[in-house]
């Protein structure tokens, strides 16, 4: 039971992680201006004449544009959801807490991520989309997603079975965390360049705006935390501070491929590896060669919603490719 719904909840913060994107992407973000209800209401969204007259009156700074409200609000609904599942993870990994098998820290844990996404969230649309709160909620989806598949594996019958020493597995994992490392890093700064509207700065490739550097403003472009009070939808920042971002961005990617792609043929040839770790890396490479071309598409077919959301949603799953190989190469 404890494995099948940790499944399920997996394959539902998938769902909720490309909502996200979908809300951010279709700028609906601030579809609905309160938290946790929408123009007031805790179900649905003002539909009648008469309630959207009223939610106009109250909320005069946004007016009710109910296909954006809509989009917000069934993210929502969805995260609800999976913020339940959670928590009956965490009853049952308690009441089962005799088990050895059963996990019990890890989902409590979740239960406390969980309560700091919501936060998250709230703060996304009080702050009006402040990129540094944007980037974080993005990031605590994908690490909630990548936890839970981390209970899934854990609870496999096959983690049931007596771990073997493998020397080559031990010598591989450092460099599969400092991959993880270089990978999230590569999220965030995505995350980064889409909170900021900086994925159009450079419309061309592989040159950007037609030279191949110019002109930048790093400094202005990684400013982590601005005042208060600031509406951030649409973005703020000058051409060459995006420009700065989507180049960070872009050769960031040129590391994290050129990394990956050497380790990943270095597992493939080397027959010392255990077996799951060996099969799992083409896996591994199909997602990352898949993120490759989507962010190029995403450039040169000026970001359409439907490519830009599959982007993001392919980070999800290369992500949980690698927690997959660091799993095994651990545990074998």
């Amino acid at each position: 039971m404890f494995r099948k719904i940790a499944l399920f909840s997996v394959l539902l913060g998938l769902v909720v992680v490309v909502l996200g994107a979908y809300v951010r992407l279709s700028h609906a973000g601030l579809g609905c201006p309160d938290w946790p209800g929408c123009y007031g209401h805790l179900v649905g969204v003002p539909e009648s004449v008469s309630e959207i007259d009223n939610a106009n009156e109250t909320y005069p700074q946004r007016a009710v544009e109910s296909d954006k409200a809509w989009k917000e609000v069934i993210h929502r609904y969805f995260a609800a959801v999976l913020g339940v599942l959670i928590l009956l993870l965490a009853i049952l990994g308690i009441k089962n807490r005799g088990d050895p098998q059963q996990p019990l820290w890890l989902p409590i844990f979740l239960v406390g991520m969980v309560i700091f996404q919501a936060l998250l969230g709230m703060w996304t649309v009080t702050l009006l989309l402040k990129p540094a709160i944007v980037m974080l909620h993005l990031l605590g989806g994908l690490t909630i997603v990548a936890l839970l598949w981390l209970l899934v594996l854990r609870s496999s019958k096959q983690s049931m079975q007596p771990a073997t020493t493998n020397t080559d597995n031990k010598k591989l994992t450092p460099i599969l965390y400092l991959g993880l490392i270089l990978l999230i890093g590569q999220i965030a700064l995505g995350g980064w360049t889409s909170t900021n509207y900086a994925a159009l700065a450079c419309p061309d490739f592989p040159t950007c705006q037609g030279e191949w550097w110019p002109d930048t403003d790093f400094k202005e472009g990684f400013v982590f935390w601005r005042g208060l009070g600031q509406n951030y939808e649409f973005g703020v920042l000058d051409n060459p501070a995006r420009t700065a971002i989507h180049l960070s961005h872009r050769m960031f990617a040129i590391v994290v491929t050129v990394f990956w792609l050497f380790l990943l043929f270095r597992i493939m040839k080397n027959n010392g590896l255990s077996a799951n770790v060996r099969q799992l890396a083409p896996i591994t490479l199909l997602f990352l060669l898949a993120q490759v071309v989507l962010g190029v598409s995403n450039v040169v077919m000026s970001l359409p919603i439907s490519i830009a959301v599959m982007h993001n949603g392919g980070a999800a799953l290369l992500l949980l490719s690698v927690v997959t190989l660091i799993y095994y190469s651990r545990s074998e």
